[in-house]
């Protein structure tokens, strides 16, 4: 998500002559083998460049290769939207489309707190615990006095705990899950900037891991904003990666969590790699998410989102991150990529290395994929391992692609052999896995303000995460069409993709309502431990 627009990505910062401008979206769903509310995309790609080769060779995590998500893969996006597509019809593959969020969702909060960023209690294989029976994620949350679009300089990392082992249809339709406040004291998560005249101080995005004792170690990021009464940035806003260490107590009657009185700041931007405040004060940093590498046992890793390394004023693309084929007849040049505005578009995904067992000192590494000219935002990046491969999922918006570049909301994933590895971008090259439904021959339009031609589920969901077995959660942020649409703040249904080698598919047949929905906010967890920290069961 975008600073320059809040941290929602939703206004462009200067996309030269883009052409996609603004969206909206209605839902996919699948009956006897048509798709209501949308029309199926044409069986063939349409005219248009070829991918990028890319041959997911592994790399050792310290050397200095980056893929890249070019602009050749990108514009596979779309090759595969159906042009006949009409208005309010969904022009993208049901493969790849979410099925539709019905517009009178249930509020997992029951009205205390809006939700967004979302994300489960795990170890570092990503496995979902439950602790003594309880289920426990962690959220965004903002008070609902605030207006939805006002929430992201308010934002504060808040809690919610279930009972685990219960199937979805047997739950209250809300998900049945208790708020249990915020995880930090008022004041606690300001102490790490050295300049305490900020106006708000937010948190932001992370992951949280479980360690024996029942220590959960919660990274995050931790915000400052400089701003005056009319909301202008009196300097760049500083965001850090950080962490904070506290200590879980679950029973049959709830959940509450001591410790989280310190935060250490574990990262900040280096211009070398990772772009600075001083190189764009628009820049991204943030979402980190650990894990361990079984092919490189006794390190802990991290990716996160960032900004390849350049001035704003300055940046260019080259013929790589451009990527065609030699001869292509859909080709771009250097010269005019680099000025159509897309330049201002250079998201990467960065790795860093834990230098001690508390995982309180990290290095930075080169980023493991970039994006320049392609898209500005990257968002909650994550690895997710299976059969031997190394999948690499992060998130992207409507509005922050490149001139020229256009794709739905939500998932887009990349495999490879190794944590650095030459990335292939997943289905057919494009990078797409899970897109909100979505027509991409009209302007996207704002989820504050959808376009007339887009699908009511265009901004349905965000801010998705890849969970075990292929389960994805999101949240809802707008439903509906430009004359009558909700906004969300509270948990979607969960969806499941069922992932091949460099394919993968919505799995159409999950859930109980017979559309691909599963339960409502159902984050499930697949491991018990007790309050010692020791699996006692598995729940899947």
């Amino acid at each position: 998500m975008s600073i320059a627009s809040g941290k929602n990505g939703y206004l462009q910062k200067n996309n030269g002559d883009k052409t996609v401008k603004n969206h909206r979206y209605l839902s996919v769903i699948p009956m006897l083998g048509m798709v209501m509310g949308t029309a199926m995309a044409a069986p063939l790609l349409q005219p248009g460049p070829e991918p990028t080769y890319h041959s997911q060779q592994a790399y050792a995590p310290e050397d200095n290769f980056t893929a890249k998500w070019t602009r050749a893969d990108a514009r596979q996006i779309k090759r595969m939207s159906d042009p006949t597509a009409g208005s309010r019809q969904n022009s993208m593959p049901a493969e790849y489309t979410m099925p539709s969020v019905p517009q009178d969702f249930p509020d997992m909060s029951n009205g205390q707190v809006w939700v967004w960023d979302s994300w489960p209690l795990t170890d570092a294989d990503g496995n979902q615990y439950s602790v003594n029976g309880q289920e426990i994620i962690f959220s965004l949350v903002a008070d609902r006095s605030l207006g939805f679009d006002d929430r992201h300089v308010f934002a504060k990392i808040g809690y919610f705990y279930r009972p685990a082992g219960i199937p979805a249809e047997q739950r209250p339709e809300n998900g049945g899950w208790t708020y249990g406040g915020l995880v930090f004291a008022e004041g606690v998560t300001g102490q790490i900037f050295e300049d305490q005249s900020y106006s708000h101080q937010t948190q932001w995005s992370g992951s949280a891991r479980i360690f024996p004792g029942g220590e959960v170690k919660l990274f995050f990021t931790d915000v400052a904003f400089y701003r005056d009464a009319k909301g202008n940035d009196i300097k760049p806003y500083d965001p850090r990666i950080a962490l904070s260490v506290g200590h879980v107590h679950a029973n049959k009657n709830g959940v509450k969590f001591t410790g989280f009185d310190k935060v250490i700041s574990l990262l900040e931007a280096d211009g070398t790699y990772y772009q600075t405040a001083e190189q764009n004060p628009y820049f991204n940093f943030r979402d980190p998410f650990t894990f361990k590498d079984p092919a490189h046992p006794g390190e802990t890793y991290m990716v996160f989102e960032g900004n390849s390394a350049m001035p704003r004023v300055s940046a260019k693309c080259t013929a790589e991150d451009l990527g065609y084929q030699e001869g292509d007849p859909y080709a771009e040049t250097v010269p005019q990529v680099n000025a159509s505005g897309a330049t201002y578009q250079i998201g990467n995904i960065g790795l860093a290395k834990a230098k001690n067992a508390d995982l309180t000192e990290w290095e930075f590494l080169p980023p493991i994929l970039s994006a320049n000219c392609v898209t500005d935002q990257t968002e909650r990046p994550q690895i997710y391992m299976k059969d031997g491969k190394y999948y690499l999922f992060t998130i992207s918006h409507s509005t922050t692609y490149a001139a020229g570049i256009t794709g739905p909301e939500g998932v887009y994933g990349f495999v490879g052999n190794g944590i650095r590895s030459d990335y292939q971008p997943m289905n057919q090259g494009s990078g797409l896995v899970l897109g909100n439904p979505s027509n991409l021959n009209y302007w996207p339009g704002t989820p504050y303000d959808p376009d007339y031609n887009q699908p009511a589920g265009h901004f349905q969901s965000y801010s998705h995460y890849v969970m075990p077995g292929g389960l994805v959660q999101s949240f809802i942020d707008t439903v509906g069409v430009k004359e009558d649409f909700r906004r969300g703040g509270t948990l979607a249904p969960t969806v499941k993709i069922n992932i091949h080698g460099d394919s993968s598919e919505v799995d159409h047949s999950y859930g109980f309502n017979g559309n691909g929905l599963g339960g409502w906010a159902d984050i499930s967890a697949n491991l018990n431990v007790n309050p010692s920290g020791v699996i006692t069961k598995s729940l899947k």
